[in-house]
């Protein structure tokens, strides 16, 4: 398994990872858009980011807008983003980490070709859980 930050942003996804990448000499290696997407998205946010990854070094930050009409409150707009080898890991990792917790989008298959979930622990940590298709 890997571990990733997630970041969530009110709208300067782009700006804030062009800013990081300028900042720690990255590149960006994904910048995905809402309107991109098979997803339902409203006028306003189809250039908005619906997943971004920047690599530095041996670190990679991913990034997104926030999509709701309420958008995100600074602590908690990162999540801890878990990338699984394999849907048994996967299953069994999510289900252990959501006890005591809530499940915000049980695991899925995904239009990016991966199954995918979300998650709040008992603690209040933002979690997500990827595993993607071999």
């Amino acid at each position: 398994m890997k571990l990733f930050p997630y970041l969530n942003f009110n709208g300067n996804c782009e700006e804030a990872l062009n800013f990081y990448k300028d900042a720690f000499g990255g590149e960006i290696i994904q910048l995905g858009r809402y309107g991109e997407s098979p997803m339902e998205s409203p006028e306003e946010i189809k250039d908005k980011i619906i997943h971004g990854r920047l690599q530095f070094g041996d670190v990679l930050i991913m990034a997104s807008d926030a999509m709701n009409e309420n958008g995100i409150n600074s602590g908690d707009n990162i999540s801890l983003s878990v990338e699984c080898d394999t849907n048994g890991q996967l299953e069994k990792v999510f289900s252990k980490m959501s006890e005591g917790g809530k499940i915000t989008m049980p695991l899925q298959e995904q239009f990016w070709g991966a199954t995918f979930g979300m998650l709040t622990d008992k603690f209040g940590i933002h979690w997500m859980f990827n595993c993607e298709k071999k």
